[in-house]
C-alpha cells in the first residue's frame, strides 16, 4: 500500500476513534442494526417464498410492512444515498447473509474449505457495505493492477477487499459496550 493510502486509512481510524471517544458514532449499534436489516431482507425473501409455496396471500400482505420497517432502519446507515448506493447497499447486506447462511450449512455438512470461502467472501461484500457508507471507498483512488494487488506499490497483496476489511476490522468494535 503506498504512503498517500496507508496516510488516508491511518487518518480515517484516527477520526472514527475521535468519534468513539465524542459519543458522536456508535458504530458497534449501528453494525448490530445492519445485521437487523440483513434478517428483515431474508425475512421478505421468506414471506414471498412461503405465500407462494402455501399459496397464501396473508404472506405476501406482510411484506410490505416488513419492507417499510427496512427502509426505516436503512435510512440510519444510509445517510447519503448517491446514484445507486441505497440499493447497492442493501443488495451487499443480503447477499453477504446469504453467503454466510450458506456457509454453515456448508460447515454442517463438514465442508469446511468451502464454509470458510463464502465465509471470507461473505465479509468482503460486508467490509464493502461499511467502506462505502462511511465514505472511505472512492472508487476512482482503486487501481488494481493484479488479481491481489491493490496498487503496484502493494507489498502485502491481500487485495483492496483484504485491506477494506481490515480497516472494518479497526473501525468497528461491536464488543464496546
Amino acid at each position: 500500500m503506498d504512503q498517500n493510502n496507508q496516510e488516508k486509512i491511518n487518518a480515517f481510524i484516527e477520526k472514527v476513534d475521535n468519534m468513539k471517544k465524542q459519543e458522536k458514532m456508535d458504530l458497534s449499534s449501528d453494525q448490530d442494526l445492519s445485521i437487523a436489516i440483513m434478517n428483515l431482507v431474508s425475512i421478505e425473501e421468506h414471506l414471498l417464498f412461503s405465500g407462494n409455496k402455501t399459496e397464501k396471500t396473508e404472506y405476501f400482505d406482510m411484506i410490505n410492512e416488513v419492507r417499510e420497517m427496512r427502509k426505516e432502519l436503512l435510512k440510519k446507515i444510509v445517510k447519503n444515498p448517491e446514484g445507486e448506493t441505497w440499493c447497492i447497499s442493501k443488495h451487499l447486506l443480503a447477499a453477504s447473509m446469504r453467503l454466510f447462511e450458506v456457509g454453515t450449512k456448508q460447515q454442517s455438512m463438514g465442508k469446511k474449505e468451502d464454509a470458510y470461502d463464502l465465509f471470507r467472501k461473505s465479509y468482503n461484500l460486508y467490509s464493502l457495505f461499511w467502506g462505502i457508507n462511511l465514505n472511505v471507498i472512492s472508487v476512482g483512488d482503486v487501481k488494481k493492477i493484479d488479481e491481489q494487488a491493490v496498487n503496484k506499490h502493494d507489498q502485502e497483496k491481500t487485495g483492496f477487499m483484504g485491506k477494506l476489511g481490515g480497516l472494518v476490522k479497526k473501525a468497528i468494535d461491536c464488543c464496546i459496550e
